[in-house]
């Protein structure tokens, strides 16, 4: 709780504008929670009663002294494997359902090798989600080898467009799109450059309707890019719009357009726009500081080096340094689990996300 009280039986609003009755608080003191009728702001509770709730949902009203709180992005991922492969489709149901109550965990279904796969922080989160899978689903499944999650950059600027009518052009709607480079860390940004008028609002109501669902059909697309992975940190600029009507001019006459024409040629248009900008992969890194007992500092700098690591010149405080290191996620990974044998299980590794540098030579794939 950061500021406020939240008390039994009140209504509370949270995450997407959604609002449900508080059934019981616990309050944590001194260990254990102990139920209360009421929490105040600077203690951790339990909240029962907020069904519909998500993890990352903010609870109550962001007052300016609030810093915006949020999740790092996972960096990690592992396909899961039903132990009886006739369990595969409850399985693609019970994901589902952690998913929806914790979204990073973002399930991606791979139908061509008939694969699940779950996004991850760290092996530890195996365990977690096998052990809810077996004792809340009846799932007994494992987990295959983890590996990094990567993304896709434009490198340069590229457009294309699909006019109405065309040979190459199977849907009933003209669509011309820009993608372009925006800052590290910026996501996907929409925006459109075409007259009011071209815009069919006889199906999408408003202009800003229809700029929401061409944002929907872009960043759906996005998810996959040249490689395979999610594509982000980009402008996407609408610059030409046609639709088809019975009575129009010779260039537009045909069958009214659908939704579904606009839905389906986004994809087909932007990328060929993506291919022509062309994508670099690359990686999650994360910054670690380790502190270690002096006397290995030789042999932690080593392993280091060979995980590609950058080091900063490391912090000698008597029997005890501190290393600061920038390294790649899946490296990190690695590193961790060298790290006791290392140091006589003495060494301890504080990390956080830093980022995505580009991945240097063979670009790695997703299919």
């Amino acid at each position: 709780m950061f500021s406020g009280t939240i008390h039994t039986r009140e209504r509370l609003g949270f995450g997407r504008g959604l609002e449900d009755k508080v059934t019981a608080i616990t309050v944590f003191e001194r260990g254990p929670a102990v139920q209360r009728p009421s929490v105040s702001a600077g203690a951790v509770a339990k909240l029962w009663g907020l069904s519909e709730i998500q993890v990352g949902d903010r609870i109550g009203e962001a007052g300016a002294d609030v810093s915006d709180h949020h999740f790092s992005p996972p960096t990690l991922e592992s396909v899961v494997v039903a132990g009886d492969p006739d369990d595969r489709a409850r399985l693609r149901v019970a994901l589902g359902q952690l998913a929806e109550q914790d979204p990073l965990i973002d399930v991606r279904q791979d139908d061509s090798r008939h694969e699940l796969s779950v996004s991850l922080y760290g092996e530890v989160q195996k365990e977690v989600i096998q052990a809810t899978l077996a004792n809340e689903f009846g799932l007994e499944v494992t987990f295959r080898k983890t590996t990094p999650i990567h993304i896709e950059r434009p490198i340069g600027s590229g457009e294309a467009i699909e006019i109405l009518h065309a040979e190459s052009n199977p849907f009933l709607a003209t669509i011309g799109l820009h993608i372009e480079p925006a800052p590290d860390g910026s996501g996907v940004e929409v925006r459109l450059q075409v007259d009011a008028r071209a815009v069919p609002l006889y199906l999408y109501k408003t202009l800003d309707r229809f700029s929401e669902r061409m944002g929907q059909y872009v960043r759906q697309t996005l998810r996959e890019g040249l490689f395979g992975w999610q594509v982000t940190d980009c402008i996407v600029t609408m610059t030409k719009c046609t639709y088809s009507v019975p009575d129009g001019p010779p260039s537009r006459r045909g069958p009214l357009s659908t939704a579904a024409d606009f839905r389906k040629l986004t994809p087909l248009v932007l990328m060929q726009a993506l291919a022509r900008a062309r994508t670099v992969v690359c990686e999650p890194i994360v910054r670690a500081s380790v502190e270690i007992p002096t006397g290995v500092i030789g042999a932690v700098m080593a392993a280091l080096a060979r995980l590609d690591a950058t080091v900063e010149t490391p912090s000698l405080q008597g029997t005890l340094s501190t290393i600061e290191t920038v390294l790649p996620a899946a490296q990190a990974q690695s590193f961790q689990q060298q790290l006791p044998g290392l140091t006589g299980g003495e060494g301890v590794l504080d990390s956080s996300f830093a980022g995505y540098q580009p991945v240097s030579g063979d670009q790695p794939t997703r299919r």
